[in-house]
C-alpha cells in the first residue's frame, strides 16, 4: 500500500514505538526530567494532560527506564473493574493474594510494599491512570493507603495520572490531605506549531522517508487542524498518506489533507 509508493521501511506513527524513538518536545522532555525527580525523591507524583496529548506513552517511556531488579512497576487504570478490584489488582501486583475484607486489603498492601521496600530493596512504583474518574471517597483512601509510619517515609513511588481536572479535584479542601502530599506536578502540553513540523519530520524518518513527503502547506494544515495534539496529528498525517497513495501523489499535498480531515471527521 502507501508504504511502497512512499518507499518507507515501515509505517509511521505506530503506537508500539520504542521509548529511545521518541520525538523529544520540549514537554515530553520536561515530563520525563519531572518523572525521574519523583523517581529519586520517593513519594506522591501527578502527571495530566488532555487526551490525545502523549500521557501513556510518557508512562510507558518512564516504566521502560526502571531496572527491574530495583523498581517493581504496578499499572493500573482506574476504568478496570470497581474499587474494591483495584485494590485487589494493587495487592496482587506487590504479589500477595487479595484478601476480601477493604481493611484487610489496606493492610495487606501497606505490609507488601514494606516487605518490598524493607527486606528486598526494591521499589514498588504505582502508576494508577486515569484518576479524574475516581470518587471522592477513593482519593481520601488514597492518601490513607500510602501513610507509613505517621508520614514520615514514603517506600515507595506512586503516580497519578489522569485529565487535567484532576489537578482542580485534588486542589478542594476535603483532598487536602492527599494534595499536599504530592511532591511532583506536571502538566502536558500540545506540540508548539514549530514542534508539528519536525514531530513529522521525525516519524517519517524513522519510517524511512528519504525525502520529504508532505509539503509545507500539508503540514501547517495538519498544525492546524490537530491543534498540536500528538494523536490527532498521527491520525490526519497516516490518513493522509492512504489518501496520497489512491490519488497517486508523489507528494502529500494540502488538498490531500483536507479529504482526510473530512475523511476522519477531524
Amino acid at each position: 500500500m502507501y508504504k511502497s509508493f512512499y518507499s518507507l521501511a515501515q509505517a509511521p506513527f505506530s503506537k508500539d514505538i520504542q521509548p529511545s524513538d521518541a520525538y523529544p518536545s520540549t514537554d515530553y522532555q520536561g515530563a520525563i526530567r519531572a518523572l525521574n525527580y519523583l523517581q529519586k525523591s520517593k513519594g506522591i507524583g501527578l502527571l495530566i494532560g488532555d487526551p490525545g496529548v502523549g500521557k501513556t506513552f510518557t508512562l510507558r517511556s518512564f516504566k521502560e527506564s526502571l531496572s527491574p531488579s530495583l523498581y517493581q512497576v504496578i499499572y493500573f487504570p482506574l476504568s478496570t473493574g470497581g474499587v474494591m478490584d483495584f485494590y485487589r489488582g494493587l495487592a496482587f501486583g506487590l504479589g500477595e493474594e487479595p484478601k476480601f475484607r477493604k481493611v484487610d486489603l489496606f493492610r495487606q498492601i501497606q505490609q507488601g510494599i514494606e516487605r518490598l521496600a524493607g527486606e528486598r530493596k526494591i521499589t514498588p512504583v504505582f502508576i494508577l491512570d486515569e484518576m479524574h474518574m475516581a470518587k471522592d471517597a477513593f482519593l481520601q483512601d488514597i492518601a490513607i493507603l500510602f501513610n507509613f509510619q505517621m508520614d514520615s517515609t514514603n517506600p515507595f513511588i506512586l503516580v497519578l495520572a489522569g485529565l487535567p481536572h484532576l489537578k482542580s479535584r485534588l486542589a478542594l479542601n476535603h483532598h487536602r490531605p492527599l494534595s499536599q502530599r504530592v511532591i511532583m506536578k506536571y502538566e502536558i502540553q500540545p506540540l508548539s506549531k514549530e514542534e508539528v513540523s519536525t514531530y513529522i519530520d521525525h516519524h517519517m524518518k524513522l519510517a524511512g522517508a528519504k525525502m520529504p513527503i508532505f509539503t509545507e502547506s500539508a503540514i501547517e494544515a495538519i498544525a492546524l487542524r490537530s491543534q498540536g495534539w500528538p494523536r490527532v496529528i498521527n491520525t490526519l498525517t497516516v490518513n493522509s498518506l492512504l489518501f496520497g497513495f489512491q490519488l497517486k501523489k508523489d507528494q502529500v499535498d494540502e488538498e490531500i489533507v483536507r479529504l482526510a480531515i473530512e475523511d476522519s471527521g477531524l
